[in-house]
């Protein structure tokens, strides 16, 4: 009985110890994952910031049944707020031409709200796309018209703070059939390419809350 008792006991710390294994084994699992999160975003906010200046330069070129279509000057310059690491919505005024043939050129402008995805925050290159919706007019407001755009790009951060970007975006203007953007058609379709920039600023004391965090988790995983 005695030896029965001595074996039973063996086989209960033998379990208790192998609980207490892997709960520390998943914990320090845990532990991992949560130190792999907050250096990601500290990351994030030493590349770029919760806001950012938008500037780009570029070309317009219409599309649908027009003859000999021209790519024209684009130009558009906004502002970027991002609501988490990999979402941001953004506002620009833009400001483009659109020509064909030698029979029509004309000058627009355009006021847009997107929303845009990045793909990759966490490092130097990073795609991204972004969506949103548009209020267009030519110069002298005296033809306007509702629009949507989406498009898709890359940004390189050069710097801490500057990224370059490459991007290009189709856009579909819902013009006023009482008064059109261009006469021969109701409805309007173009493109705009361009190579611009982000200047990043802001997220300071997310990054001072971050760094506090990982200052406790080491402190934890030492004492341990």
């Amino acid at each position: 009985m005695i030896t029965k008792s001595k074996y039973t006991f063996l086989i209960i710390v033998l379990i208790i110890f192998g609980l207490n294994f892997v709960n520390g084994q998943e914990q320090n699992e845990e532990n991992k994952k949560d130190n792999e999160k907050l250096y990601k975003q500290l990351n994030f906010y030493n590349l770029r910031g919760t806001n950012a200046v938008d500037l780009a330069l570029g070309t317009s070129l219409i599309t649908g049944d027009f003859p000999e279509p021209k790519p024209e000057f684009y130009f558009r310059i906004g502002y970027k707020r991002f609501i988490s690491e990999q979402f941001g919505i953004g506002f620009t005024y833009n400001k483009y031409n659109l020509a064909y043939n030698d029979t029509y050129y004309q000058g627009f402008m355009s006021f847009d709200l997107n929303l845009e995805y990045l793909i990759s925050p966490y490092t130097n290159i990073s795609p991204f796309v972004y969506g949103g919706y548009g209020y267009n007019a030519d110069n002298d407001f005296e033809t306007t018209g509702a629009k949507v755009q989406g498009g898709l790009g890359v940004e390189f951060i050069i710097v801490d703070k500057v990224g370059l970007k490459l991007f290009g975006e189709y856009n579909y203007v819902m013009s006023n059939e009482s008064n059109p953007i261009i006469m021969e058609e109701t409805d309007l379709g173009f493109f705009r390419i361009g190579l611009g920039a982000n200047f990043y600023f802001g997220g300071t004391k997310k990054k001072e809350r971050l760094l506090e965090e990982v200052d406790t988790v080491i402190k934890s995983n030492y004492i341990k």
